[in-house]
């Protein structure tokens, strides 16, 4: 079974890390202040959970999951990300992050960011969409009737295909909404960021996203 790393342990992290739990995953957590500080969350998703340093949780993830605020993302390890499957769950608020020309200006894109920053990580943007607490509260099997869909961005297929067989696992359908450079297409407040869609309601958002 896939192991889970995650940096980052805050709404979205902990509650990727408690689907991944439930649908049978092992997760490593981590975050800025310490494995010591993940105790409780750790004691919550039991004997599949163990805390971790950033470092540690990137090695140990066959897919890492990175969910800090995007003005943090040059701080990441990049050695023990070194060839892994990302997940990138970032959005840019500028309010928090601070005015990040090129990407207010269309020259590059979030995941695009941290996939320069990283180098060789195959980085797949994700989970960016959803708010938190969906990610629990309408997660449903596959093949149930209007089941919600999650728009995937990346620029390596295999990484691709391993990210949509977890978002698959853990309860959502997925829309391949093509390479990194694309991932604008469901940043905010474009129409595929926040409803919940199924995959051929999301697909026509994202046709209809503009830059």
């Amino acid at each position: 079974m896939t192991k889970i790393g995650l940096i980052g342990s805050g709404n979205i992290g902990s509650a990727v890390a408690r689907q991944a739990v439930s649908h049978g995953y092992d997760v490593v957590l981590s975050n800025s202040r310490g494995p010591e500080t993940l105790g409780d969350l750790v004691a919550e998703l039991g004997e599949h959970a163990r805390a971790a340093t950033a470092a540690e949780a990137a090695a140990a993830g066959d897919l890492v999951v990175v969910t800090i605020p995007f003005r943090n993302v040059g701080d990441l390890p990049v050695e023990p990300l070194a060839g892994k499957v990302v997940i990138d769950t970032n959005n840019y608020y500028f309010e928090r992050d601070g005015h990040v020309a090129d990407i207010d200006e269309g020259r590059t894109t979030v995941s695009e960011v941290l996939a320069d920053h990283l180098g060789t990580a195959r980085v797949v943007k994700a989970f960016n969409v959803i708010r938190a607490g969906e990610i629990v509260s309408t997660a449903t099997p596959a093949g149930t009737p209007g089941r919600r869909a999650l728009p995937i961005a990346g620029d390596d297929a295999d990484a691709k295909q391993a990210v949509t067989a977890f978002i698959d696992a853990i309860g959502f359908d997925v829309v391949d909404a093509g390479p990194l450079a694309e991932g604008w297409r469901f940043d905010r407040d474009q129409p595929a960021y926040g409803p919940r869609l199924d995959a051929d309601q999301l697909r026509e958002a994202l046709a209809r996203a503009t830059r």
